[in-house]
């Protein structure tokens, strides 16, 4: 299935104006039809669903282009976008783990009002 760029914006929930912007930025390259208008296919999104984790996950906009290059240079990229990916992953865990380490003092702390309120109410 080919899709439009209001079709594809629709699709995606990436307004025109992203959608343009990924493509001039390299990111994003859709098929050009005869009239010279952008034709998106059921691969490009999924791969701006790709995008889109890769930005929600914290990955800097000059990564996710060089990522977007190596992918386009295909299969003998593969080694250096996997280590790309690792490198992300890597920081996503240490963000995980000091996310967790937030959450257990703040439910310290909520416990402790608990108790608080609890022995206050009697």
């Amino acid at each position: 299935m080919h899709y439009s760029i209001s079709e594809f914006s629709a699709l995606t929930g990436f307004s025109i104006h992203t959608l343009r912007f990924y493509e001039k930025e390299g990111i994003l390259i859709p098929q050009r039809r005869a009239n010279n208008h952008r034709c998106y296919s059921a691969r490009d999104a999924e791969w701006v669903t790709f995008i889109t984790r890769l930005k929600e996950t914290g990955m800097p906009l000059k990564s996710i282009r060089h990522y977007a290059d190596l992918r386009a240079q295909g299969e003998k990229t593969a080694q250096a976008r996997m280590d790309l990916l690792l490198a992300h992953s890597g920081a996503l865990q240490q963000q995980i783990a000091v996310l967790n380490d937030h959450f257990q003092h703040l439910e310290i702390k909520i416990d402790y009002y608990r108790d608080l309120l609890a022995t206050a109410a009697i």
